[in-house]
């Protein structure tokens, strides 16, 4: 794991399906955040959920890039790392109203938080889970 800032932090944080558009069939995932200075590690406790993720060389100019994107479910208690920029949205709550993380990252992640406004471009992506 990477911290170029040497300030790793451990946290629970929550994520709520009401944060994000709902579709007739699921989520729609319209920003994209990754963190340039460091790696990020997220276990989800309560609830199934999905996380969107896209591979930090993509810089989301066209159709093309966006075809990078994937989602997953994510199971309580099964870890993921995130590597150091890769673009993220959620983990969000499958089922329930809120999913709890267990999260490492670095404390000052406010200051290496870039989006990328997917709908701004045309670009936003749904999220099936049925």
């Amino acid at each position: 794991m990477t911290f170029e800032w040497g300030d790793a932090h451990v946290n629970l944080i929550g994520h709520a399906r009401s944060e994000v558009p709902e579709t007739a069939r699921g989520l729609r995932c319209e920003m994209l955040y990754r963190h340039d200075t460091h790696t990020q590690s997220l276990m989800p406790l309560n609830v199934p959920a999905v996380i969107v993720v896209a591979p930090a060389g993509v810089e989301f100019a066209d159709e093309a890039d966006a075809e990078s994107i994937r989602a997953f479910r994510i199971e309580p208690l099964e870890p993921l790392v995130l590597h150091q920029g890769t673009w993220h949205w959620g983990p969000f709550p499958i089922e329930g109203p809120e999913v709890r993380l267990f999260n490492v990252q670095g404390l000052r992640y406010a200051e290496d938080n870039r989006c990328v406004d997917l709908a701004a471009k045309g670009l936003s992506v749904e999220v099936d889970l049925a």
